[in-house]
């Protein structure tokens, strides 16, 4: 898996991992606050919307870094006269690790939104 990360170039990996983290940092505030009963329900379901959006930040970033190295790629390409569909088609799995690693911190933010929401949901149902 780190070396996935590594592959994936360290740059744009990294700052994915952070944004996971911000989405793991939110996720565990937003419960803390809601659980002392310093947030009400519609603080905590709206704070809730920006861990979905971050998530999205996140894939849309990845499909960034992804153009990025395919930009990269071509100019390589171009200043080489050609290469074999081989080489090209490494290039294109290397190059697509970073939407990936996007578009699976999108799902995480996705299933955290799902359950804490309904999670919130069930226990301000059961304090009224």
């Amino acid at each position: 898996m780190l070396e996935l990360f590594y592959m994936g170039g360290s740059l744009f990996m990294g700052i994915l991992t952070l944004i996971l983290f911000v989405i793991l940092t939110m996720t565990i505030r937003t419960w803390v606050k809601f659980s002392i009963h310093q947030w009400d329900v519609s603080t905590a379901q709206h704070n809730l919307t920006y861990i979905k959006s971050i998530g999205f930040l996140a894939f849309v970033f990845g499909i960034f870094g992804q153009l990025i190295g395919l930009y990269s790629a071509f100019v390589a390409i171009e200043h080489m006269g050609g290469i074999s569909p081989a080489m090209l088609a490494g290039g294109l799995k290397v190059s697509m690790i970073t939407t990936l690693y996007g578009a699976l911190i999108l799902m995480i933010s996705i299933l955290i939104w799902l359950f804490s929401d309904a999670l919130i949901k069930n226990k301000a149902e059961q304090n009224h």
